[in-house]
């Protein structure tokens, strides 16, 4: 059995293994992939509380050859004040993909949150990981006033700012995803990152 084929089963094993609309979230996919082989994925299921209603979504980033595909499921209910919803019962799924040419990815960020540095051995597993994608669909402009570095000094000095590349931003930890979800992002980030770098080859 291929590597790639044994990737292929294991994103749809994950999705399975959620419990959360799989059929809904692999159809998602299926359509954004269009029958390429899998390289890497990494999934992300995590449920949030919206006054007394639990709202879950799930968000699948795949890697393939060529592209990147991210889906996203998120449940809802279309009457926020109905009895249904007062239930806690979502009786609605908004399900989306996108797939972006590999040779559009600009960036990959990888942020690690590590305890205890100063004991850090190399390979060990960061308690957090921030993992920021971009390809130039969203722009981020920070501005704040320029100062000179004299804390005395009264005169004005202008705006300086620095543009950010953000189109996708995704955070797991140990503590709310467990080790292997943590583990799963860093490989995602290392394939991602190893097959931009070579995009327009």
């Amino acid at each position: 059995m291929s590597d790639r084929t044994v990737e292929i089963r294991d994103l749809y094993t994950d999705i399975e293994a959620t419990g959360y609309y799989p059929a809904l979230v692999s159809d998602c996919l299926r359509t954004s992939v269009a029958g390429e082989q899998v390289r890497a994925h990494a999934l992300h299921h995590e449920a949030t509380f919206d006054r007394d209603q639990v709202r879950r979504h799930i968000t699948v980033l795949v890697l393939t050859d060529r592209r990147l595909v991210i889906a996203h499921v998120d449940e809802h209910s279309e009457q926020e004040d109905s009895e249904q919803a007062d239930s806690g019962h979502m009786s609605a799924a908004y399900a989306s993909s996108e797939a972006v040419r590999l040779d559009k990815v600009e960036s990959v960020a990888i942020a690690r949150l590590v305890e205890d540095p100063a004991n850090y051995k190399p390979g060990s597993l960061p308690s957090e990981v921030v993992l920021t994608i971009g390809w130039g669909a969203v722009n981020r402009v920070d501005i704040e006033p320029a100062t000179c570095g004299d804390p005395e000094c009264q005169a004005e000095h202008g705006f300086t700012g620095s543009m950010g590349n953000d189109d996708f931003t995704l955070r797991v930890s140990i503590a709310a995803d467990g080790v292997e979800r943590v583990e799963q992002f860093l490989n995602f980030a290392h394939v991602l990152s190893e097959a931009s770098a070579y995009r327009g080859s």
